[in-house]
C-alpha cells in the first residue's frame, strides 16, 4: 500500500447495530487509516428519516437519501468507493455511480434470500432478482468464502473475488483460569454453547432441541430470546450478552465450555466460529457455506446433518489445533486483501 487514497464505504448497517456488517466497516475504516488512507463512512446516522422494518425491528432503513448521498458523494471526491450493503444508502450510491461513471465494488456480506426465507417466503426469490441485479453494476464483488463464490456464480452473480474475514486474535485468548459465572455455578460439564444473536434466521432451536449430556448455555440477545428462554428455560441455561461486545466475562464463558453449537444455516462466513477457535473451543455446525470453508473435519470440530453427533464428536477432539486455524484469520490480512480488491477511479 503504497500511495495513500480518499476511500468512501457506504453502509446500511451501523451502530447501534450489532452484527459481522458493522464490525467489517469498522476494521477496515481502522486498518486503511492506519495504512494513511483518508477514510469516510456514509452511514445511517448521518440521515434523519428513518423506518423500522416489520419482520426485523431492531433494523431502521434511512428515507429520502438521494439528495444527501449524491452531496456526500459530489463532496468526498472518492478516488475508490465500496458499497457494503444494498440498502437504501447502498441503491443511492450505486445510482449515483453510473449516473456519474464511478467505478465501484460492492460485498456480499448476508445471505438475505435465505434469512426472508426463515421469516417470508414468498419476498425470498423476488429479494434474490434484486440483490443479483444490484450486485451486477459493480466492477468487482467481495464475498468471504470459496463456497460463497460457488453458490453465487451458480445463480449467475459475475466478477467475484474472495475476500476474507477476520478476527481480534489478539484479545481472543482461552483463560486458564475463568470466573465462574454465578449462573453456572455447580452445574455439570461437557458445556455446549451457542453465543450470538438469538433470532429464528440463527437456527438456535436446533441447538436446544439437541439431546446433549451436561449443560447446554445460550449467550446472546435478539428478538427471539423471549420465546426460547420461555420453551426451553428448564433445560438450557440463558446468559444475556450484548450483541458484540467481546469482555473479560465473554473470554471466561468461551474458557469454561467445552463445545461451541453452531446451528445456523445461513452464514455466509461466521465470525463466531473463529472466536470459538481462537479460545480452543471446538466447533459442531451444519455442513454450509461458511463452516464447511472454516471447519476441517476432525482437526477444528465436525459439521454434517446430525447437529447432535457432531457436539458429542467434539468432546474428543485434541485442541492444539484450533488456536492455529484461528490465527490464520487476522484482521490485517482481511484488510490487505480488501484494498487490493478496491476498484480506483
Amino acid at each position: 500500500m503504497d500511495s495513500k487514497k480518499k476511500i468512501v464505504i457506504v453502509t446500511d448497517a451501523w451502530h447501534p447495530q450489532k452484527n459481522g456488517v458493522v464490525v467489517h466497516s469498522e476494521k477496515m475504516y481502522e486498518y486503511l487509516t492506519a495504512k494513511g488512507h483518508e477514510v469516510v463512512i456514509i452511514h445511517p446516522q448521518l440521515f434523519p428519516y428513518k423506518m423500522r422494518v416489520f419482520f426485523y425491528p431492531e433494523i431502521e432503513l434511512s428515507l429520502l437519501v438521494g439528495r444527501k448521498m449524491r452531496a456526500l458523494l459530489k463532496e468526498h471526491s472518492p478516488y475508490y468507493v465500496h458499497i457494503a450493503t444494498e440498502g437504501p444508502l447502498g441503491l443511492a450510491a450505486r445510482k449515483y455511480c453510473i449516473q456519474n461513471r464511478i467505478k465501484f465494488t460492492t460485498t456480499y456480506h448476508t445471505h438475505y434470500p435465505m434469512y426472508i426465507e426463515a421469516r417470508l417466503s414468498a419476498l425470498s426469490k423476488i429479494t434474490s432478482v434484486y440483490i443479483r441485479w444490484f450486485h451486477s453494476a459493480a466492477s468487482r464483488t467481495m464475498v468471504s468464502t470459496p463456497s460463497l463464490k460457488l453458490f453465487l456464480e451458480n445463480v449467475g452473480f459475475k466478477n467475484l473475488v474472495i475476500t476474507p474475514l477476520g478476527v481480534d486474535i489478539g484479545l481472543l485468548k482461552k483463560n486458564d483460569e475463568p470466573k465462574i459465572p454465578k449462573e453456572l455455578a455447580g452445574l455439570p460439564h461437557p458445556f455446549f454453547i451457542y453465543f450470538g444473536r438469538v433470532a429464528i434466521e440463527k437456527n438456535v432451536e436446533a441447538f436446544l432441541k439437541c439431546n446433549l449430556p451436561g449443560t447446554k448455555i445460550v449467550s446472546g440477545g435478539g428478538p427471539q430470546l423471549k420465546e426460547l428462554k420461555k420453551k426451553y428455560g428448564k433445560s438450557t441455561i440463558f446468559i444475556h450478552s450484548a450483541g458484540y461486545k467481546r469482555d473479560q466475562s465473554f473470554i471466561d464463558l468461551l474458557s469454561l465450555a467445552d463445545v461451541f453449537v453452531f446451528p445456523s444455516k445461513t452464514e455466509t462466513f461466521g465470525l463466531v466460529l473463529l472466536e470459538a477457535l481462537a479460545c480452543e473451543l471446538p466447533v459442531a455446525a451444519y455442513d454450509v457455506m461458511g463452516a464447511k470453508d472454516i471447519i476441517i473435519q476432525g482437526a477444528h470440530g465436525f459439521t454434517g446433518d446430525n447437529l447432535e453427533k457432531a457436539a458429542l464428536m467434539c468432546l474428543n477432539l485434541p485442541r492444539e489445533n484450533l488456536r492455529k486455524r484461528a490465527d490464520e484469520f487476522s484482521w490485517e490480512n482481511a484488510g490487505n486483501t480488501f484494498f487490493l480488491h478496491l476498484e480506483e477511479n
